[in-house]
């Protein structure tokens, strides 16, 4: 029961104002008059607690729902639709987000108890289906009249005739509502027709119908009757009277009107009955169960869809029943109480990260990332369960979390039997808290629990669990409602509730408030990425790709786009199918509606509350508002966009809730439509980044503010580094810094690299001037790090010299218990801010003073410097290497000392500025042959090794490639001069070369040919360098000593066998059998590794008999598989070869089966050149003549013709004297020919066919004389 609203339309805009949300950082918050004057600093610091949940009032968007003093009774929000029942009986269909009336129908004569969809949720619109339906609806004709009454001073009765409801796929749902008239209603929201009123005789509390019920026609109903009863069938139309426990006759009729006889007016069966009154029925997601709840407790059923055939006997089956609470109040109060429940999709939830991490200030990046898709945090919870589904239930002070999971085999029962169901109580909250009722539930996240929280006044609590609070006066006390949050691990509450300000508390109940949440929309990547009027305004896209005809119709599209004219409103308000006109000053889609996360909305009788999820823009100006500037900054630092445009950031603290309007940045028709690829970068967006490095700046400054309020000098510091970019702030700070001689703490972090515009120099040498007085070690480490061109270098180095020449710093003053330290310090800035004034020489000077071989080595090699050392090579070689030290350090140190000498004494060998021989001599006087530095300088020329490569010209702007070429192009140079270099001291480097360096002394005798072979192989010789000494024995050709060596040194059978292969030298194979035939490891490695080089026959057979050889049978084998793999081998390619041979000779065959073209009696003029097979001049033949007598041919010619396949043409005495190969019996050939018995009594006789063909291919053995004379 509600209190009568006021009745004139005066009194509804004070209760809308009344109703208004404060909103604060996005928290509802309301100044209670009887609020306590004294708090606690727990509570106060709780008040500075962030909240989880934005709230927004929606209450002025619907003025058509609270019309005519009704208010609201039941709701429920799916899809794109919200559902609203009134106290008067009518039903209010809106459209989300926008909220504008789809339908308005009056269904009952008093308040609607509950409203049910099907299917649920609704499907979503696409665009094809949409704009296909708008072209079907708008030929539609106006609607049939329907079974539902207007009610007088209802909006159906009072508004003018509705347009019809366009045919989108969103809209093909059936609407249930039941009502304490004792009607259920069940009505498509698109056929007029469509309609069913059913009277069950006593208040219905309850109507869930079937998700198939466009087939089945089934929905489920109860109410104070204590029935749970299943109605199906009913005529479209009509107005019926239940006949649940009417009989049989009434059940027979019944059942023949579902079966198409009778009057059809339905069927009704009682499912249960006997517990108390039934408040709350919901069908699952899926279909596939069915929860109840009465006075003793929660029902769970199996209903009848999706049922597997050895399952149908399973249909309306009771799978678990979960008693209330078993406390004293629950027994007074169970009737009284109702519950709530509702079946969760958790695709559809936030995700914990994103209900956590915001408001830490950390991992703000994870809430951007998953907003487009909620459900990512949920998918391996969804895949653990599989086909689970999980049931939130709010009753009383209690909560109930279930899972309903599929059944399965029963064991324990009849072989074959199967479990319904089972259901697993993931937890319980009974003790919420002793001062509130559960009014609506909803999961947030997969692991947080949203409670719509009744507060019971403080008076009545110890006695409001035993009598109801019925009636008008009786709730005068009432207080705020509250939303907590709470987890579901320690079911505690995770932070401060938040208390909704709504109109007339005072005298609501706790039956009075509702809760539904919208799950999180899964949108693409594609879709999240268009740009429309929508995303401009609010913040966010409803889902552009589903609702792009919305988009376009609603009244933030007309806006944004400028359209204002009578057609244009005209056309939004026909597309949008509201039952009225639309007024002008109607509120625009409220930002919050058109997030993608959860959406939680409820319902008071007077007012709407919309609850989402912050955004990290609220997050942001939260921070700000409480000064927070870390995490505010932080925050801004990775995710530029939660300044939003720059018109609706200001300098001071902003609301929680900002709203955007399309004043800029509009986007057009085509941007909207257009794809991500053809997308073109925005000119105004450096604007944007500009701003927010504004906003950075302003929060950035603030921060180091408040840290140096605080004495912070260090973080301040730190931060400085942090959050300035300008040098104008830089300037700024770092005098406030030397003014409270804060040098340390700043220093460290002032830029390195110009900035833009740049930090003056003056405030770099004010730095450097303070160190040059108080800190060397940091002067140094200043002078490192910061580029010459950000100071001036004569301040300082006047500054300096000032110090040396006072006298208090000398080189054998001690500082800090060290000789001579700070003067060290002081010698090495110095010579710094010479290099950085272009004054190398002087800086090469300081650091011969000092000592310094590795800055003394680079200034060198920089600047060309080595003529200064030129004279002296040893010492400067030995500039690393302390003298007391020179014979007593490991090779290793000694050649990591002189490294650099060397290589730079390379490098100016390539140059021809220190010849090698100038560098032999001096080490050779020094030290004799061999020292290690003369090897060390022997081996970098050999090696290439050299200090550094100069670059005769810069590259150009852009060629990337040509530096690359030309750094390996110089280095392959270097190493071949090198090497020549050194083999014009072959001899010398061969000393060197076995006495520090074995294998580059193999290298340096394979590769070089300057040396002396005898000093080689004595030196080989007397170091027992074996294998150095093979390749000489080799090289020199004395092949069998070599191989001697190798079996006999070496020991090494493979390397044998393969220098045995690689001289391909079968006398060296005899004396490898022969040396062998005696050592059975030989024998061994001879049978496996030798393949196919010795025939294996002759091999085995020179084993001495008796020879004992370990492993003998696995060497065979091997040996025989490898012959056999080698024979293989050979087969096929002798089977390919055979086939190819085969093929040519077809081909041969064939050419020379074919006839050849005589040409007589007829001369060509045409004269071809031919060469004289004698080695005359070439002359020139006429077609159809014989080139050796050059008569024509005719028909009667009595010679015998010969061609040849080139088509050239002789008389046979003409070819035996062009041939070479006719010898002397050349004039028998003739006769021969002509004495052959071709006219024998056999025609067939083939004697003398063989003998003609074996007389021509004499003669024509050799071919055509004149096709061979010119080819040789």
């Amino acid at each position: 029961m509600v209190p009568e609203a006021a009745d004139t339309e005066q009194e509804d805009d004070d209760i809308e104002d009344k109703a208004t949300l404060k909103a604060s950082n996005g928290r509802m918050s309301a100044s209670r008059e009887d609020q306590r004057s004294e708090t606690t600093e727990e509570e106060e610091e709780e008040e500075d607690e962030e909240p989880r949940l934005k709230y927004a009032s929606l209450t002025k968007h619907l003025k058509a729902v609270y019309r005519n003093a009704d208010a609201t009774s039941a709701f429920i929000v799916g899809g794109d639709k919200m559902i609203i029942g009134t106290h008067n009986g009518n039903i209010h269909v809106l459209s989300l987000p926008s909220l504008k009336s789809v339908k308005v129908y009056h269904a009952h004569s008093a308040s609607v108890s509950a409203v049910s969809i099907s299917p649920f949720p609704p499907p979503l619109p696409t665009p094809m289906t949409e704009a296909k339906s708008r072209v079907v609806s708008a030929q539609q004709s106006s609607p049939a009249p329907s079974i539902l009454g207007a009610k007088q001073g209802s909006p159906a009765a009072t508004s003018p005739k509705p347009a019809p409801v366009p045919l989108t796929v969103s809209n093909l749902i059936h609407i249930a509502t039941s009502s304490i008239d004792g009607n259920v209603c069940v009505a498509s929201l698109t056929d007029a027709k469509d309609v069913m009123l059913r009277n069950f005789g006593r208040p219905v509390q309850a109507v869930a119908l079937s998700p198939d019920f466009k087939n089945d026609r089934a929905y489920l109903s109860g109410g104070l009757a204590g029935n749970l009863i299943l109605t199906v069938g009913g005529r479209s139309g009509t107005s019926s009277t239940s006949n649940a426990g009417a009989g049989a006759a009434a059940a027979a009729s019944g059942w023949l009107g579902a079966i198409g006889f009778g009057s059809n007016t339905g069927k009704d069966t009682i499912l249960h009955s006997g517990e108390g009154a039934i408040r709350t029925i919901q069908w699952s997601l899926s279909g596939r169960y069915v929860v109840w709840v009465n006075e003793k407790g929660i029902k769970l059923m199996r209903s009848n869809l999706h049922l597997e055939t050895n399952d149908l006997e399973h249909a309306w089956k009771r799978i678990n029943h979960i008693d209330h609470p078993n406390r004293a109040v629950w027994e007074d109060m169970a009737a009284v109480w109702k519950p709530h429940a509702k079946w969760v999709d958790e695709s559809g939830l936030e995700t914990d990260e994103l209900s956590t991490s915001h408001l830490n200030g950390v991992q703000e990046n994870a809430q951007v990332q998953t907003a487009a898709s909620p459900g990512a945090s949920v998918s391996k919870s969804v895949v653990r369960r599989k086909r689970s589904e999980r049931l939130i239930v709010g009753w009383g002070d209690t909560v109930w979390v279930i899972d309903v999971l599929p059944g399965g085999p029963n064991p324990g029962k009849e072989i074959g039997s199967r479990k319904i169901a089972r259901v697993d109580i993931v937890a319980i909250f009974d003790s919420l808290r002793s001062d509130c009722i559960v009014s609506g539930v909803s999961l947030y996240t997969p692991s947080l629990l949203v409670v719509l929280a009744y507060i019971v006044p403080e008076e009545s609590t110890s006695s409001h669990r035993s009598i109801p609070s019925r009636g008008r006066g009786r709730r005068q006390n009432a207080q705020q409602p509250e939303i907590r949050i709470i987890d579901l691990a320690t079911k505690e509450e995770v932070s401060v509730a938040d208390t909704l300000n709504v109109s007339r508390y005072e005298s609501l109940s706790a039956t009075d408030y509702h809760l539904d949440a919208l799950p999180a929309m899964q949108v693409t990547q594609k879709a999240t990425s268009q740009k429309g009027a929508l995303e401009i305004i609010g913040g966010g896209i409803w889902d552009v790709g589903m609702y792009p005809a919305r988009l376009f119709s609603s009244a933030a599209s007309v806006r944004s786009n400028d359209s204002h004219s009578a057609e244009s409103s005209s056309r939004t308000a026909s597309d949008l199918n509201v039952a009225s006109p639309l007024p002008r000053n109607e509120p625009a889609v409220h930002p919050s509606a058109l997030t993608h996360g959860m959406k939680i909305y409820i319902q008071s009788p007077y007012d709407c509350v919309l609850a989402t999820k912050p955004t990290p823009s609220d997050h942001f100006h939260w921070l700000d508002s409480h000064g927070m500037y870390e995490e505010a900054w932080n925050l801004l630092d990775q995710h530029p966009e939660v300044v939003g445009d720059s018109s609706e950031v200001s300098t001071e603290s902003t609301p929680s809730t900002p709203t955007r309007t399309s004043a800029t940045g509009q986007s057009t028709l085509m941007d909207f439509l257009a794809d991500d690829g053809s997308q073109t970068p925005n000119p105004g967006r450096r604007n944007l980044y500009s701003h927010v490095e504004r906003e950075k700046r302003r929060i950035g400054e603030q921060w180091i503010q408040q840290l140096v309020n605080r004495g912070e000098w260090s973080k301040a510091g730190a931060t400085c580094g942090k959050v300035l970019t300008t040098g104008n702030s830089w300037e700024h700070w770092v005098w406030v810094f030397a003014q409270a001689d804060k040098f340390e703490e700043i220093t460290p972090y002032i830029p390195s690299t110009p900035l833009k515009p740049p930090l003056p120099s003056v405030v770099y040498e004010l730095v450097l001037g303070h160190y040059v007085q108080k800190d060397r070690n940091k002067l140094k480490e200043l002078l490192e790090r910061w580029p010459a061109d950000l100071f001036d270098a004569i301040p300082v180095i006047e500054a300096v010299q000032g110090q040396l020449k006072a006298g208090n710093i000398r080189e054998d003053s001690i500082g800090e218990g060290e000789i001579g330290r700070d003067w060290r310090l002081l010698m090495e800035c110095l010579a710094k801010l010479y290099l950085a004034d272009n004054r190398p020489a002087k800086a090469l000077g300081c650091y011969i003073r000092l000592q310094d071989a590795d800055v003394a080595m680079r200034l060198i090699s920089e600047h060309h410097l080595v003529d200064a050392v030129s004279d002296d090579i040893p010492n400067f070689i030995l500039l690393r290497v302390p003298k007391e030290q020179q014979r007593s350090v490991p090779m290793s140190e000694l050649e990591e000392a002189s490294r650099e000498p060397i290589r730079l004494l390379v490098a100016e060998a390539h140059h021809g500025i220190v010849r090698p021989q100038a560098v032999i001599e001096q080490l050779e006087a020094r030290f004799g042959i061999p020292n290690p530095y003369l090897f060390f300088y022997f081996r970098a020329l050999w090696e290439g090794e050299t200090a550094s490569v100069s670059w005769p010209e810069q590259p150009t702007v852009g060629d990337t490639s040509r530096p690359r070429k030309q750094t390996l192009m110089d280095e392959r140079l270097v190493a071949t001069e090198g090497k020549a270099l050194v083999s014009d001291h072959a001899d010398t480097a061969l000393q060197l070369f076995a006495e520090y360096d074995r294998p580059l002394l193999m290298r340096f005798l394979q590769s070089s040919q300057s040396y002396t072979l005898d000093l080689a192989t004595k030196i080989c010789k007397q170091r027992k360098y074996t294998p150095e000494l093979v390749y000489l024995l080799s090289k020199e050709g004395r092949m069998t000593e070599a191989l001697r060596l190798i079996i006999d040194e070496m020991g090494d059978v493979s390397q044998a066998i393969s220098f045995a292969k690689m001289q391909d030298d079968q006398s060296l194979w005899d004396d490898l059998l022969n040396y062998s035939m005696n050592k059975p490891r030989l024998i061994r490695g001879l049978l496996e590794e030798v393949g196919t080089s010795i025939d294996p026959v002759k091999l085995i057979r020179r084993i001495p008999k008796g020879l004992e050889i370990e492993g003998l049978k696995g060497s065979l084998i091997r040996m025989i598989r490898e012959y056999e793999i080698q024979h293989s081998i050979s087969e096929g390619a002798a089977r390919v070869f055979r086939g190819e041979v085969a093929a040519a000779m077809a081909e041969k065959g064939k050419g020379l089966s074919k006839g050849i073209k005589f040409e007589v009696g007829d001369v060509h003029k045409e004269r071809v050149p031919v060469q004289s097979p004698k080695g005359g001049r070439p002359r020139k033949i006429r077609k159809g003549q014989c080139p050796g007598c050059e008569k024509a041919f005719n028909a009667e010619d009595p010679q015998l013709l010969i061609s040849f396949p080139c088509q050239h043409i002789f008389h046979l005495p003409c070819l035996l004297s062009l041939a070479d190969n006719a010898g002397k019996d050349a004039e028998n050939i003739p006769s021969s020919l002509r004495n052959l018995d071709w006219e024998s009594e056999y025609d067939r006789n083939i004697g003398p066919k063989v003998d003609h063909a074996a007389l021509v291919r004499n003669l024509v053995d050799g071919g055509c004389p004149l096709e061979n004379t010119a080819a040789g």
